[in-house]
């Protein structure tokens, strides 16, 4: 079974990506640039006993995606215990809103942003009182 175990966000500018998913998420980071041969920095996500995983922030080796174009990746969501003070803080941040917060009834709170360097990402807050 091929179980996703690792991801990648490509960014523009290493010390404001940080800084965003720092701050909006509390994410840490490790500088692995060394092993990776690029700006590279491994990002730790949360409690090594919490349902998840870890990834990284690497350099871009190309030109952003451009706005409104059809997404060429994966878009990750990222479970959260509160959608309006965290959008708050995307936005304040320099994030911009993708998709709105709307209800999966039953579920939970879900929303798309554009983080600081153009990339697509969800926040998830479940609730089983969404509607």
């Amino acid at each position: 079974m091929g179980r996703i175990v690792h991801f990648e966000i490509h960014v523009d500018n290493m010390e404001r990506a940080k800084t965003f998913y720092g701050e909006v998420f509390g994410w840490t980071f490790e500088d692995w640039s060394e092993y990776a041969g690029m700006p590279y920095f491994g990002a730790v996500t949360g409690d090594a006993n919490e349902l998840g995983i870890n990834g990284a922030l690497m350099q871009r080796q190309g030109p952003p995606p451009q706005p409104g174009q059809a997404m060429n990746g994966y878009a990750c969501t990222i479970g959260i215990g509160d959608y309006d003070s965290t959008e708050a803080k995307i936005l304040q941040l320099g994030g911009k809103v993708a998709v709105p917060k709307h209800a999966l009834p039953g579920m939970a709170w879900q929303g798309y942003y554009v983080d600081s360097e153009g990339n697509i990402f969800g926040i998830h807050q479940p609730d089983k009182d969404a509607k």
